[in-house]
């Protein structure tokens, strides 16, 4: 089935830098476009960074365009997300998936970035 394993969160101080990492498994991760996405205490989950396959196209939202880089890696089914000058806003749950998540496709338990101010 599939599945999602982030990893890589925790505790910084703003200014800081993260790598998180998503390791998949149970579809052909190579030929999906990948994305990166985050939930904060009540709010609603938003899209952080996408990247398409083959010559990857990346995307990113406005709020972390300049500081956080995703990236892919084929042959580990791993995602990756750099994430530099972190701040107290981008403090939530970060989570991996499909860009077009649905029903097939359910969410890993995340990975919890934190900054403090």
């Amino acid at each position: 089935q599939v599945q999602f394993v982030e990893s890589g969160g925790g505790l910084v101080q703003s200014g800081g830098s993260l790598r998180l990492s998503c390791v998949a498994s149970g579809f052909p991760f190579s030929i999906y476009t990948m994305a990166w996405f985050r939930q904060a205490p009540g709010k609603e989950r938003e899209l952080v960074a996408s990247i398409a396959p083959a010559a990857p196209i990346t995307n990113y939202a406005d709020s972390v365009r300049d500081r956080f880089a995703i990236s892919r890696d084929d042959t580990k089914e791993t995602l990756y997300l750099q994430m530099n000058n972190l701040q107290p806003g981008d403090t939530a749950v970060y989570s991996c998936n499909k860009y077009h998540a649905d029903d097939t496709s359910p969410w890993g338990p995340g990975t919890q970035v934190t900054v403090s101010a």
